[in-house]
Formats: structure tokens, sequence, C-alpha cells
């Protein structure tokens, strides 16, 4: 996999490849060599799973290189595009491998996921469902799914989207997460929180989950614990955030009393904390109006 000295040669003297190029690489190259045993594309495989982009990437960079253009590495050129937000590269090189028999439903679920990231909703949708229709076991696509059912508080079939995506990936951390996000949207605190916690257990440094137990927490009003335990780098932004949840609970002297600290945390002008602070004022003098013409 790691090929001949005078190609490695030539990959350190390029720029690297991006998901893009590489595919205009093979539309324009005719493979030189049998394409690369599979066993050859192990690495990249976990370089994708572990979160190790420079590493898939250079290792798919090298294959390409190499002739090894298989609709399974065109896969894993997909999986890049995604992890990396270049979603319309991702979707030309995942409908480049859907052709194959064998890796059509996660060429499908990897290109309904690059749509519904680009917010392409109608065009998602029908792919997503396809593709669980077809594989049930692709909890990625039942995930996404649910994600799709909340944008229409369609909490029913939401709920049994990231049931489904549990079911098939119970050691997976994103679905407890979007799950969860997805009671917090409900306001369904309890189960939210109890989801959060499920997802870090699987993924400690799911950042993501991090944040939102952090909200959950805040909007419950536990306000120490949703902002403590960080360095004073992160400290000003759990502080604006509690805030803003605080403001959403109605408990405005504690909103103004968060995010004045925030500012003061944050040691030079912090907009966001002051558009929040603005915010949560225009909110409070609403509800003191409504209540007034209520009596």
């Amino acid at each position: 996999m790691h090929g001949l000295a005078a190609l490695v040669i030539f990959a350190a003297t390029c720029a690297p490849m991006t998901p893009a190029h590489a595919a205009s690489f093979w539309k324009r190259s005719a493979p030189a060599a049998a394409p690369a045993p599979e066993q050859d594309l192990e690495p990249i495989e976990r370089a994708l799973e572990e979160g190790r982009l420079v590493d898939a990437g250079q290792l798919i960079d090298q294959q390409a290189l190499a002739g090894g253009a298989t609709p399974r590495l065109k896969l894993m050129v997909g999986e890049l595009g995604l992890a990396r937000g270049e979603y319309a590269a991702a979707i030309d090189a995942f409908r480049s491998a859907a052709g194959e028999a064998d890796l059509g439903a996660k060429a499908r679920q990897g290109q309904a996921l690059a749509l519904a990231h680009m917010g392409r909703v109608d065009e998602a949708l029908p792919l997503l469902k396809k593709v669980v229709a077809e594989q049930p076991s692709a909890w990625r696509a039942w995930s996404a799914l649910g994600a799709m059912y909340d944008r229409s508080s369609a909490w029913a079939d939401a709920e049994a989207a990231y049931q489904h995506a549990i079911e098939a990936a119970p050691g997976a951390a994103a679905p407890y997460n979007n799950r969860g996000y997805s009671y917090l949207l409900q306001g369904r605190l309890d189960a939210a929180a109890s989801d959060f916690v499920a997802a870090l257990q699987r993924k400690p440094d799911l950042a993501e989950a991090r944040a939102n137990l952090r909200l959950t927490l805040a909007l419950r009003g536990d306000y120490d614990r949703a902002t403590d335990g960080v360095g004073a780098a992160d400290r000003a932004a759990l502080l604006n955030n509690a805030g803003l949840a605080a403001g959403a609970r109605g408990d405005f002297g504690k909103a103004e009393a968060l995010l004045q600290q925030a500012m003061a945390t944050k040691g030079e002008f912090y907009p966001r904390a002051s558009e929040n602070l603005t915010l949560v004022r225009e909110l409070q003098s609403r509800v003191k109006v409504a209540t007034h013409d209520a009596h």
C-alpha cells in the first residue's frame, strides 16, 4: 500500500489531493497496475473511523496515485469528503461507487447524508428511506431520518427512527446524542440528559454531547454544573449559554448575572453575550407587559 519509492517521492513533492482532485485523477488516468488488494485499504477505514482525516487523506492519495481506484476506495473518498464538510465532492464519489451491488446501500447512505448536510431535504429524505428499506442496519441513515423528522416536529417518527439506529449500532454515540437533542427540542429534559450521558459513555470526547448535556443542565436550572469543570478559555462560552438558558426558563435575574459574568470572564468585548443580554432584557420586558395586560 505504501507503493514504490518513486511514488512516495512524488507524493511528498505535491500538495495532498482533495476528494475532488482524487476523483478527477481517476477520470483522467487509466490505472497502470491492478487495483489494490482489499486488505490494503483497511488502514484508511481505521483512520476514518478514528477521525484521523489527514492520515486518511494521505493514504487515499497514495492509493489513487498507485492506480487503486476501486469502488471501495471511492466510497472512502466519499466518507472523507463527508467528514471534511466537502459535500459536493462527497456526493460525486458516492455516486461513482453506487454501481457496485455490495456497496450500493452504503454509497446511497453517504450521498443522502451529504444532501442532508447541504439542506437539500427534499432529495435526502426519500433517499434515506430507500437506504433503510434495503439495509435496515444502516444506523447512520436511521439517525439522519430522525433528524429530518425533528425538523417537522414529527416526534413519534423521529423517536422510532432513533430507536432503529440504536438497535442497529448499540455502541455508537451519535444516535444517543441525536435522540437526546430531539428530547431537548421537546422539552423532555430528563430524557435528554440521560441520552447525552449515554452518548458520552460510548464516546467521552464527543464534544456535541457534552455541550448538549451542559445546556440541558442549565435549562433545568443547574447552572453551577452547567458551567463548572472547564478552563477560563471555555468558561465564558458556557456562562453565555447558561445565561441564555436561564432567560428561556424565565429566570431573568440569573440570566442577567450569568451573561454579565460571561462578558467579565471573556476579558474583552463579547458580542454574543452582549446580544443575548439585550435579548433577555427584551424578553423580560415583553413578559412584564403581557402580565400587566392579563391583569
